[in-house]
């Protein structure tokens, strides 16, 4: 028996069955689901299962973060629920299905730039290294660089350039060669339409702007004639002109007899698509790229150019959730092509640093939490490296807190980069070693947006997070079990509770104001009720289930470590439903956390039935405490809001 069998059965019954499965897949760390009906799944129960860091919709693809033993879970789940595993990319096809026309541009770009980002890299840590050796003035009282001193490093520079440049000049090849991979069609053609798009007997893009328009080189076809303009560094014209040769490779692919069609396809394929380029979609797209850069590059430089880098530094974070942060990457390339450096990647990089920053306050804030330092920690990590999804998915999302924390640094620091120019000389090194691909001249004003953006975003965190979070939070197992006082071990001593978190999403009322003669008289004990908007019932304490209704299921009651017995009845009357639309996600005598799931319902089959909702938490005992004091609001977050507090 697998060891993630009863997990797997549980998130099969959490997706909506195996009927709502159209394709699964996964990754190094997630599980990847393309659902039939994605609102079918209950993204709070998948979250609440232990096993489970997380959970994200993206590119029409569900995903639920299961960490480094994923494959086991997967071959689990897939003999569990009795369905066929496929590949990443077929996966990527079936989610298609879930997806606008936008996010299918968007994925296509993704999926354009992901095979070049380990050489966009290594061509950013490239620039980024001569940048250090050969602009940086640090030798004799600021008059040298190292290759000033240096042949041999002057020798290092120059052959390295060898690379930066087939990885950057040369670009427009690994585009039409990503695209015919991506769409399926000849590769070697797209390679040989690149090189035509950089072939060194045109006028190079970098030295149209500096050439008269009398001494640019053209093909004289007697009665008009075609710049010979290359288009090196250009990112539009080439995936202009590689679609072009897809779609004109499929199409004489379809109407050419299979007899001849070695001879026919690849030849009126790639000489239409070179002739395309080079007469009307090259011009075209150096026209769209130029105004996409000059809008941007409008935007930085301008009077507003502060405002720009606080929406642009606020809004990234959010802009990687859905995707479309993949559209940067065009706009970041183009901007180096037409000025020779881009301000959009400091803020990019920026970021990073501060959603790192914001995980490394719950670091901090759960620093007694084991549990949650499994993926705090290596996402931090990872965010501080430039891979940012494990953070915002597995961490800050999870919480909410330390995301806007984090956009809020993100902003801050995106307003002084874009005030003090902070430019980017090359990009695809993000995070901490983002400073590699800064310019030298910005490297002073960078480094200061670092200190920013880790100091806001974690001062922010820690701030927020000692209000917000709650016990078993910050602490995990420890809440209910080993507490420390005055910084000595207790034992196996429970730490007493010092609050209850709300049950539900809702809106949190007094019990007497609920209307029924039982609850609202106080006949059971003094207590709150809420309003519900979701439908799992969440501890909102430590303890151990005392009491369950194995016939009804609609109610429990809980001891919590210092005594109190807390009943939890969910609606008026529901006992009447004879348990249709209830669930039971605990038995009798388990141990439970603060926002442990308790109770999945139906609000819908408790309103079919005439009955109210609303949900009440009763102190039927309020054992060792004190001072109760309930806290009521219009909107609470079930285990997080604090809704009531005592001594």
């Amino acid at each position: 028996m697998g060891r993630y069998q009863e997990d797997s059965r549980e998130l099969l019954e959490l997706i909506g069955g195996k009927s709502n499965i159209a394709a699964v897949s996964h990754c190094m760390t997630r599980m990847r689901f393309v659902l039939n009906d994605p609102d079918k799944a209950d993204v709070k129960g998948i979250e609440a299962m232990k096993v489970v860091k997380g959970s994200f919709t993206q590119s029409g693809q569900f995903q639920v973060i299961i960490g480094n033993t994923v494959a086991d879970f997967y071959n689990d789940f897939v003999a569990v629920a009795g369905v066929e595993g496929v590949s990443k990319d077929q996966v990527k096809q079936a989610a298609k299905q879930n997806q606008n026309v936008l996010q299918r541009i968007v994925t296509a770009l993704a999926e354009i730039f992901a095979p070049l980002i380990p050489a966009i890299i290594t061509g950013g840590l490239i620039l980024g290294f001569r940048n250090c050796i050969d602009s940086l003035y640090l030798f004799e009282n600021g008059t040298k660089t190292l290759c000033d001193l240096s042949q041999f490093w002057t020798g290092i520079d120059s052959f390295l350039w060898l690379i930066g440049e087939a990885i950057f000049h040369m670009l427009p090849v690994g585009i039409c060669w990503s695209v015919t991979k991506k769409m399926g069609t000849t590769q070697m053609l797209g390679i040989v339409l690149g090189l035509t798009l950089v072939s060194g007997q045109l006028l190079n893009a970098y030295d149209v702007a500096t050439t008269a328009a009398a001494d640019i080189p053209a093909w004289d076809f007697g009665f008009f004639k075609v710049n010979m303009i290359g288009y090196q560094s250009q990112v539009i014209p080439a995936i202009l002109a590689a679609f072009t040769l897809v779609y004109l490779e499929k199409f004489f692919r379809k109407i050419t007899p299979a007899v001849i069609s070695m001879i026919v396809v690849p030849f009126c394929s790639l000489v239409l698509a070179v002739i395309a380029a080079h007469f009307v979609l090259g011009p075209i797209g150096w026209k769209i790229g130029s105004a996409i850069s000059s809008v941007v590059f409008a935007g930085i430089t301008g009077s507003f150019r502060i405002v720009f880098g606080a929406v642009f530094g606020f809004i990234y974070a959010p802009l990687v959730i859905t995707g479309l942060h993949h559209m940067s990457n065009a706009i970041d390339l183009q901007l180096i092509a037409d000025y020779g450096g881009t301000m959009l990647w400091p803020m990019i990089a920026l970021s990073n640093i501060a959603q790192g920053s914001a995980v490394l306050a719950m670091i901090f804030l759960q620093r007694k939490n084991a549990e949650a330092q499994e993926v705090n920690i290596p996402s931090c990590i990872s965010c501080y490296l430039s891979v940012t999804e494990p953070a915002i998915f597995g961490v800050n999302l999870k919480y909410v807190f330390p995301f806007v924390c984090g956009m809020i640094g993100s902003a801050i620091a995106g307003m002084v980069s874009v005030a003090t120019g902070t430019t980017a000389s090359a990009i695809g090194v993000g995070g901490l070693p983002g400073i590699l691909s800064i310019k030298t001249e910005s490297m002073a004003s960078f480094a200061i947006c670092m200190v920013i953006a880790i100091v806001i975003p974690f001062v922010l965190t820690v701030i927020v997070g000692q209000r917000k979070l709650t016990a078993s939070q910050k602490y995990g197992a420890a809440a209910g079990a080993d507490a420390t006082v005055n910084g000595s071990a207790q034992g196996t001593e429970k730490e007493m509770p010092k609050e209850l978190v709300a049950f539900l999403d809702g809106k949190v009322i007094p019990v007497k104001e609920v209307g029924d003669g039982v609850f609202s008289e106080g006949i059971m004990g003094d207590g709150i009720a809420i309003i519900p908007e979701n439908e799992v019932l969440v501890s909102p304490v430590a303890g151990e289930i005392a009491v369950t209704m194995d016939d009804s299921r609609h109610a429990c009651a809980i001891k919590a470590d210092n005594g109190m017995e807390i009943l939890l009845h969910i609606g008026l009357d529901t006992v009447d439903m004879g348990g249709d639309g209830f669930e039971y996600l605990i038995t009798k005598g388990q141990r439970v956390q603060t926002g442990t799931p308790l109770i999945r319902f139906s609000r819908e089959k408790i309103k079919a039935a005439g009955h109210r909702d609303v949900t009440m938490c009763i102190l039927s005992d309020p054992g060792k405490a004190e001072n109760i004091r309930y806290q009521f609001t219009d909107y609470a977050k079930a285990g997080e809001t604090v809704v009531a507090t005592f001594e």
